[in-house]
């Protein structure tokens, strides 16, 4: 069965850093795209950022781009998003989330991890 298992959140202060990871099995990681999304409290989940199959091209939301950093390790079947200069607007449950393309396509959710940037 697909899973997509998070891990790296907690608590940081603002201005720190922090290194999320996105363990994946169950599909075709190699030729899917992967991404990050986050929901805080009371809100919509939104998109954080994306990354191609081959991990040449690369999206993010305005509010993180130049602050994040989104990788993957095809061997590894791993997606990786760095955060640096975080902000206490970055509080959320971060979500990984696969797009399989082909003749079985799918659409992954992990179960999140909790980022919480306060002082």
């Amino acid at each position: 069965q697909v899973q997509l298992v998070e891990s790296g959140g907690g608590l940081v202060q603002p201005g720190g850093s922090l290194r999320l990871s996105c363990a994946a099995s169950g599909f075709t990681f190699s030729s899917s795209y992967m991404g990050w999304y986050r929901q805080a409290p009371g809100k919509e989940r939104e998109f954080v950022a994306r990354i191609d199959s081959s991990g040449s091209r690369t999206y993010y939301r305005d509010s993180v781009r130049g602050r994040f950093t989104i990788s993957r390790d095809n061997a590894k079947n791993t997606v990786y998003l760095q955060m640096n200069s975080l902000k206490p607007e970055d509080t959320a449950i971060y979500f990984c989330n696969a797009l399989q393309f082909g003749t079985i396509p799918g659409n992954y959710w992990g179960q999140g991890t909790q980022v919480t940037v306060s002082k």
